[in-house]
């Protein structure tokens, strides 16, 4: 048995159905987050496709660009928008500011650190679009304006075109692909300007879903406020970006502080389905995140593995939710096999 094949087989074929499953639960309540997190597992299961494929029957330079365009720059760049489309009506997107600008310095970081070849300026004009595009979204936020996720969704469409533009017209060398030792593609083929896209997207897709989890687990569990902070835009603005800048420690605290609380409210069974939930999809975002971080800077060993344990914990995180188990249902059909009360 090869792993190499039946990982990502595994990792493709559990995407469907859990794009299957958004796609039904979008139909149902309409809400836009439903519809990007669909199109983010889409991306999921095409990229794990790509790597079966590859795999099983061989690569191809036209399986390796889109390896590329899908797996490496789209999946965690519309998981993440799905997140920030959830808590849109939130304070969350201080924390998404802070995502896209530490994927815009990262990026800068990186190129000037490993001097891909063919980078030109992207870096730079990279650094700039975080920048600006955290810059607006802080303001909108601070405005208690709600479409701070909806400008950053056009911003990611407009660029998840630019970057397939990017990579169907790019010249690779002969054969058109790349492996490792193991097997495995890797990005090396591409010039640094499109390979300086992976952090720029991933980064922010992949903080923006772990980040967004987190914040949610505590929104509905049980609290305890070590430290308080207010981030009411009627303060005065000194003490209101003092308050800005103490909040993350103030959050970790007080996420470490309310955790027995919570598992104690998970023992006597009063947690709220949303916490053990929301904590899934965190650790989903996480994983494969790490792996295919590793994956970027040579050790491609655990990335198959990383890849399928993400999907695996996103999909519990969305079986324990309540929004699936509320009723239960024949998929695309209104027949209730199975309902429970609120909570």
């Amino acid at each position: 048995m090869n792993l190499d094949v039946v990982l990502p087989l595994s990792s493709s074929l559990l995407s469907f159905v859990f794009f299957v499953l958004l796609v039904d639960q979008w139909r149902v309540r309409r809400r836009s987050y439903q519809a990007v997190w669909a199109v983010g597992m889409l991306w999921y299961g095409l990229s794990a496709g790509t790597e079966f494929l590859g795999g099983a029957f061989g690569w191809s330079e036209g399986l390796y660009r889109a390896w590329y365009l899908i797996g490496a720059v789209y999946v965690a760049a519309w998981l993440g928008l799905g997140t920030a489309l959830l808590l849109g009506r939130t304070r969350f997107g201080y924390a998404f500011a802070l995502s896209l600008f530490a994927a815009g310095l990262f990026t800068y970081l990186t190129q000037s650190r490993y001097n891909y070849a063919g980078s030109s300026s992207a870096p730079v004009i990279y650094f700039a679009i975080a920048l600006i595009l955290a810059i607006v979204v802080t303001v909108l936020t601070y405005r208690q304006s709600h479409t701070w996720a909806a400008v950053t969704g056009w911003v990611l469409v407009a660029g998840s075109v630019a970057a397939a533009v990017m990579v169907a017209t790019v010249a690779l060398p002969t054969p058109g692909y790349i492996l490792d030792s193991k097997g495995i593609p890797v990005g090396d083929l591409f010039p640094g300007y499109i390979r300086l896209l992976t952090p720029f997207f991933n980064i922010t897709g992949g903080i923006t879903l772990v980040l967004g989890a987190v914040f949610s687990a505590y929104v509905f569990m049980p609290k305890r406020r070590v430290i308080n902070y207010i981030l009411d835009r009627n303060q005065p603005l000194p003490r209101f970006l003092g308050q800005l800048l103490a909040s993350p420690i103030a959050f970790m605290v007080n996420l470490v502080a309310s955790t027995p609380g919570a598992i104690s409210a998970l023992v006597r069974g009063r947690l709220h389905s949303r916490v053990p939930s929301t904590l899934l999809l965190a650790v989903g975002g996480f994983i494969p995140s790490v792996t295919s971080a590793l994956n970027r800077f040579g050790s491609t060993g655990v990335f198959f593995l990383g890849e399928l344990l993400g999907v695996v914990f996103l999909f519990l995180g969305f079986l324990v939710s309540i929004e699936v188990f509320r009723e239960f249902r024949v998929p695309f059909t209104s027949r209730v096999l199975w309902a429970r009360r609120a909570e």
